[in-house]
């Protein structure tokens, strides 16, 4: 009995020496080498942290992505047509042109700078002035034109080479050559030709031209 207590007592000896052992040797490494577990725990800290921050950039973009409004075909598209000299306004309803589908706002904006710097014919000969667009969401778009449509200023009837030519009001600007000679005229007409006779309106214009005209 005596021999197996002794056994069991060296046996718990060695054990706490061990462990005793052990826990200096840890305690020595932490007052040794401060530094290895603090950089340990902060690259623990900063990686927990890069993924944290990475799951929440993915989910801002995501989110926006989802949010960015686009021109879809369903999309209403409204045109406000106004006239400068008036001040009236005109709104209608088109079908969303096909090259608009699927762009954002800034997209819309490229596209209508485009157009405003090289703007149809059409629109042209009807006064356009510029483009603006004016709201915009994915359920609707309005577009601004502006008109700008000159005053008629009339014009004056007078003579080149023993025919008749109509000039604009500035007396310089040719406007038409007709087939309208002086001399089939009456001679007060022929005066006030030879004057510079001046017609107010396009309408008095072609009157007149239709009813000498040969």
């Amino acid at each position: 009995m005596k021999f197996i207590r002794r056994i069991s007592l060296f046996l718990m000896l060695s054990g706490i020496m061990l462990g005793a052992g052990g826990y200096a040797a840890l305690k020595a490494e932490h007052f040794f080498y401060p530094n290895r577990y603090q950089m340990r725990e902060s690259s623990e800290q900063t990686r927990q942290k890069a993924l944290e921050i990475g799951d929440v950039q993915e989910q801002i973009i995501e989110t926006a992505v989802a949010e960015v409004p686009v021109v879809t075909a369903d999309t209403t598209y409204l045109i406000e047509e106004v006239d400068l000299m008036s001040g009236t306004v005109n709104e209608k309803e088109e079908n969303v042109p096909v090259k608009y589908i699927g762009l954002d706002r800034d997209g819309l904006l490229q596209e209508l700078e485009s157009y405003d710097r090289n703007p149809p014919l059409t629109e042209l000969e009807q006064g356009f002035e510029t483009i603006e667009l004016t709201a915009f969401s994915k359920d609707r778009v309005v577009i601004c034109k502006y008109y700008k449509q000159e005053e008629n200023k009339g014009y004056y009837l007078m003579v080149a080479d023993h025919f008749i030519v109509v000039y604009q009001e500035d007396k310089r600007t040719l406007y038409m050559n007709t087939d309208i000679l002086l001399a089939s005229l009456d001679d007060g007409l022929q005066a006030e030709i030879m004057r510079g006779k001046y017609v107010e309106t396009e309408e008095e214009l072609y009157n007149f031209l239709e009813s000498y005209s040969s």
